[in-house]
């Protein structure tokens, strides 16, 4: 099979088109035909640093939408000719490849009403918006939460579930993607560049501020937050923070760090919601998977909104 390896630790230029064996899969695996992969932040961080054990020879990529050809013998919930959708674990190779082998409980029949290009935009990005606004955010109807970084991969699901779960939105990101996060369901978005984030937050809500914080940005940004977060509040961010945060000490906030975690309950939720259209993926760009390098680039460049995909040939 085809596979985009990477030939050392470094800039985008250290991928390289190989081909490999097929992979057997093992008694609790699946085999699956890969049909497109997405781009994450997580994939050119692992391609810089060598994060998890990925050196040189290793396979990257860590969303994947495919069609079933083989299951372990173990496995029950799936058989060959099933659409799945699921996001690759980190303990063996990713799916930049024409087949991959995965862990049958962490994947999810594909939504119905979405190819399988549009299916590998959702996983990754979307289970860690699930997962901090739903599962630790604690987001419930009626409050009101301020989302940094609200048109990128995660943000943008983010953005759309919290609306989805009858929250009251302010969104922040740069001017060119506002029009973007106010589709998506933002009920105010601010523009990074041209409006103070807190100024606006505590004009608008009359000093009160909001119940979360969703930080997909990092730097002082939670730093910067915490004065505007409600008496017991919550702040949940996926990059690491810097700043003083002891004011989140005397206010009583509780502050999560957010990593993935694989559920394949969060996938059926988000199938649920992707089939009644109440949600759904926001692509900035589809290339071929040989064009990686490209989609790494792009993606470090930033300013981009949305997922970059990958289809595969086969």
């Amino acid at each position: 099979m085809k596979a985009m390896i990477i030939t050392a630790n470094g800039p985008p230029e250290v991928f390289q088109e190989q081909e490999l064996p097929i992979p057997e899969p093992a008694a609790d695996q699946l085999l699956v035909e890969v049909h497109a992969v997405s781009v994450n932040p997580v994939d050119y961080k692992i391609r810089r640093s060598g994060l998890f054990g990925y050196g040189p020879g290793s396979v990257l990529g860590f969303d994947a939408a495919g069609i079933v050809k083989k299951v372990g013998a173990a496995v029950r919930d799936f058989k060959p000719g099933d659409a799945v959708f699921y996001c690759p674990d980190f303990s063996g190779p990713g799916a930049n490849a024409q087949y991959h082998v995965t862990t049958a409980a962490i994947v999810a029949p594909k939504p119905v009403n979405l190819s399988l290009m549009e299916a590998a935009a959702v996983p990754l990005a979307a289970m860690t918006a699930w997962d901090g606004l739903m599962e630790r955010g604690g987001l419930r109807l009626g409050q009101t939460i301020l989302i940094h970084g609200a048109s990128g991969g995660v943000g943008s699901w983010a953005v759309q579930l919290a609306h989805a779960a009858g929250a009251y939105v302010f969104g922040v990101c740069s001017a060119a993607n506002v029009a973007l996060v106010r589709s998506l369901g933002a009920d105010y978005v601010i523009d990074r560049r041209q409006r103070d984030f807190a100024e606006v937050v505590r004009k608008e809500t009359a000093g009160e501020g909001v119940d979360l914080v969703y930080d997909c940005v990092g730097g002082d940004v939670v730093a910067r937050s915490m004065d505007l977060v409600k008496p017991m509040g919550r702040i949940v961010t996926i990059v690491n923070p810097s700043g003083d945060l002891s004011l989140g000490y005397r206010k009583n906030l509780s502050l999560q760090y957010e990593f993935l975690r694989r559920r394949r309950q969060y996938l059926i939720a988000l199938k649920a919601l992707l089939e009644r259209q109440i949600i759904k993926p926001v692509i900035s760009r589809v290339l071929p998977l040989e064009q990686v390098a490209q989609a790494h680039r792009a993606l470090e460049a930033g300013g981009g909104f949305g997922k970059i995909v990958l289809t595969v040939g086969h």
